[in-house]
């Protein structure tokens, strides 16, 4: 009995230790996914696409939603410490906010219907959580904490925006016209990503 239960424990012990090294190998891919941003021709500057979502979202899928969450945050707290900040934590907070409305969602779908019907709902399901997360996050507290970060009036924002995209004229036809178009590219990107390449890296992390 004792045995057994040796056994079980060492095989748990094993588990635990082999998901911590998968999410640090995924947040650290990540991050260097991080550095590679596509800029947008809708959307100021500071606005860039990039593709670190997707090993979170590989994750997220293969270990389940806290994985997920716990690969996101990790991925941010590396970025933080090599690139720093420039909004006092704020911003990275909010991005960490915005990341979880796209893959825990996702991941929770995922769990409970897991197939490709399961997956496909789920990612849809983020993508649109994570546009409304981000229109709010932004809108209330990312604008607004780059303008007092660069002392800029919030028109100054908005004249960026302007000067890239005419449909933008105000706070809310930012959000409209630049906010919700870059999570909605964003998501569906990730997604169809992930949907490529998930089948064939999933027994890896699986140890198949």
């Amino acid at each position: 009995m004792s045995t057994n239960t040796n056994t079980a424990g060492q095989t748990k012990n094993k588990t635990k230790v082999r998901m911590m090294a998968q999410i640090g190998m995924l947040s650290a891919i990540a991050v260097v996914l991080m550095l590679f941003e596509i800029p947008l021709p809708f959307a100021p500057s500071f606005y860039e696409i990039d593709f670190s979502e997707v090993p979170v979202l590989v994750g997220c899928f293969a270990m389940g939603p806290l994985a997920g969450a716990a690969i996101e945050f990790v991925k941010i707290i590396l970025n933080l410490a090599i690139n720093g900040t420039m909004t006092a934590g704020v911003g990275e907070a909010a991005n960490f906010l915005i990341g979880c409305a796209f893959v825990i969602p996702a991941g929770i779908i995922y769990k409970k219907m897991h197939n490709r019907k399961g997956a496909i709902v789920g990612m849809i399901s983020g993508t649109l959580i994570m546009t409304l997360m981000g229109c709010f996050l932004n809108a209330y507290i990312l604008l607004p904490t780059y303008a007092k970060a660069f002392q800029m009036p919030m028109e100054a924002l908005v004249g960026m925006g302007t000067a890239v995209n005419s449909y933008i004229t105000s706070l809310f036809t930012f959000v409209v016209f630049a906010i919700v178009p870059f999570n909605l590219l964003k998501g569906i990107l990730v997604s169809l990503i992930v949907l490529l390449i998930y089948k064939k890296i999933s027994p890896v992390l699986h140890m198949k």
